[in-house]
């Protein structure tokens, strides 16, 4: 980014709008579950298609058609009425919503059980084919990162970074096939 030409602020926002991060403790804010997967967007210009597709893939769907008020639930203070795990599908839901071009997750899925984990990472998967998404993720689990093309393995100092390209040498993701 050249910091002395003129369109750098307007090239900053293009590059903040092209990417989503979803952090392992993501912020809820004391609206409804719509106004969240739409975070930061005009009630007027909500799009609840494009939410719906979004908490689709996010594998918060079903959770939110079993609420009587469905998207229109209120999420509670930094999501007191959702557990762990539907916070997380929140935030992927959010990322998903803003069809950035590049998604970091960190640690994103790890209050998910493995099926839903599964499932998840089936559908950003899918997405990252459909939409060519770059996917960025920060694990510690090894089967969050069995559907990656290649992976960087931060080591302790004086140890350099590793990295591996698919198809992964045996035991890079230790009894896991990918």
């Amino acid at each position: 980014m050249d910091d002395a030409s003129a369109n750098a602020p307007l090239r900053l926002r293009r590059w903040r709008r092209s990417l989503a991060h979803v952090p392992q403790q993501v912020f809820i804010a004391d609206t409804s579950l719509l106004a969240n997967i739409a975070f930061g967007v005009p009630p007027a210009a909500v799009d609840l298609e494009r939410a719906r597709e979004a908490a689709a893939a996010a594998q918060l769907d079903g959770f939110i058609a079993s609420l009587p008020n469905g998207y229109q639930t209120p999420a509670g203070e930094r999501g007191t009425f959702l557990s762990g795990g539907q916070r997380q599908r929140l935030g992927l839901a959010r990322a998903l919503y803003k069809g950035a071009s590049l998604l970091i997750l960190d640690e994103a899925t790890s209050a998910l059980d493995g099926p839903t984990e599964a499932a998840v990472l089936a559908a950003i998967n899918r997405l990252r084919r459909e939409r060519q998404i770059t996917v960025v993720m920060v694990a510690h689990r090894l089967s969050t990162l069995a559907g990656c093309d290649r992976i960087l393995e931060l080591r302790p100092a004086p140890l350099a970074p590793r990295m591996f390209q698919r198809p992964f040498p045996a035991g890079v993701l230790g009894p896991i096939t990918a």
